[in-house]
């Protein structure tokens, strides 16, 4: 007989096995490896206007067709690489998606070199430590604030594509540089 799942969780993975998974294990854990914040990046620019479960479920594709974002490989790939990706029914063929994968890559590499990592560049915008929220829901929860603005905006002056303030807040809560678990969540007290 299967065990009930009874830990009081966030609401938003409602009973999705996938996004359960996501939210108990991935959401909101700080991450400071260069390659899984790119991953992050690439994937919170390709769910503009979708929905996080749309790409959640194709991150395996994205992974395989975008050689496991390997910053130094997508920054070289070529025109055929370029229409392989459009072709490619695994991920979203969005043309302006998928040339901004390519282009944040070479953005990311110059970011690498300037600062010697880009966790070390990211996190600077909170001060290299989470921000500890303490919401009762989620729908009290900001879409964006005046630090994903900021790294929104200085993402673009340094050529990052699909990077708007919403989508950096999306990104600040996935890689941990937020923590927006609501606090009767059993995860809020473990990241906290």
């Amino acid at each position: 007989m299967k065990k009930l799942d009874t830990k009081k969780r966030c609401k938003w993975p409602g009973d999705d096995p996938i996004y359960i998974k996501y939210h108990d294990k991935e959401w909101g854990v700080p991450i400071y490896n260069d390659r899984l914040l790119f991953e992050f990046l690439i994937l919170e620019g390709a769910q503009a206007g979708l929905s996080w479960i749309t790409i959640l479920k194709r991150r395996d594709n994205y992974r395989k067709a975008f050689d496991n974002f390997d910053a130094k490989k997508m920054a070289r790939y070529s025109d055929a690489k370029y229409k392989k990706l459009l072709a490619n029914e695994g991920i979203i063929r969005n043309r302006l998606k998928i040339q901004a994968a390519i282009t944040n890559a070479q953005a990311f590499l110059a970011v690498q070199k300037e600062f010697g990592s880009f966790s070390k560049y990211i996190w600077q915008f909170v001060g290299g430590e989470p921000i500890k929220n303490k919401w009762r829901e989620h729908g009290h929860m900001p879409a964006s604030t005046a630090i994903s603005d900021k790294m929104s905006k200085d993402l673009k002056k340094r050529g990052f594509k699909f990077v708007g303030s919403t989508i950096c807040y999306a990104f600040m809560q996935a890689v941990g540089m937020v923590n927006d678990h609501i606090d009767s969540c059993y995860r809020y007290k473990e990241i906290k």
